[in-house]
């Protein structure tokens, strides 16, 4: 399983990843400012019903009491986090956030009963986690981690004085 994180997967999981982000794009960038959930909010909570649901009673739950009351901020949320998550996944930048919270979108969608294309973008998403850091090799995260790994490594030099031990007057160590 090695190989699947190596430099030479990084590639294909780049092209996955970019991929990815330009449907989460392409979904996106039509509802900002258009957007409304409420009539899927309704139809999912109506599929809760009859001998075989396509929505479960749970579910259909939580979409009447929390998401339906809410229904403006999920007009808001919904087309800005997918456009969001496009442009971290192109970018390579912020890439396991933008891919965790693609696949928990992607998954209340598959719960709200919508099927289309969520549960191939939501497979795409998991073998991109599981990918791990090759996922980001070719991307901003890259220089991002990098940049602020050499801050942390700053901060906490000054904050010890450069020896490793806390100091009382906000970074100099005394001399013995």
């Amino acid at each position: 399983m090695k190989w699947l994180r190596g430099p030479k997967m990084a590639i294909l999981w780049t092209v996955l990843r970019v991929w990815l982000g330009v449907q989460w794009l392409k979904a996106g960038l039509p509802k900002i400012g258009t957007f409304d959930a409420e009539g899927f909010l309704h139809g999912a909570i109506a599929k809760a019903e009859g001998a075989h649901p396509a929505v479960q009673g749970w579910y259909a739950g939580f979409l009447e009491n929390v998401a339906l009351p809410n229904v403006g901020l999920i007009n808001i949320l919904i087309p800005w986090g997918e456009v969001l998550v496009g442009i971290a996944l192109i970018l390579g930048l912020a890439t396991m956030p933008a891919l965790l919270a693609g696949a928990f979108m992607n998954l209340n969608f598959l719960l709200a009963g919508t099927v289309s294309t969520n549960p191939v973008l939501y497979t795409a998403a998991i073998l991109l986690i599981a990918a791990g850091t090759a996922a980001t090799f070719y991307g901003l995260d890259r220089f991002a981690v990098r940049y602020i790994k050499e801050k942390m490594d700053e901060r906490k030099m000054k904050r010890t004085g450069g020896n490793g031990q806390k100091t009382m007057d906000g970074g100099h160590a005394a001399a013995h």
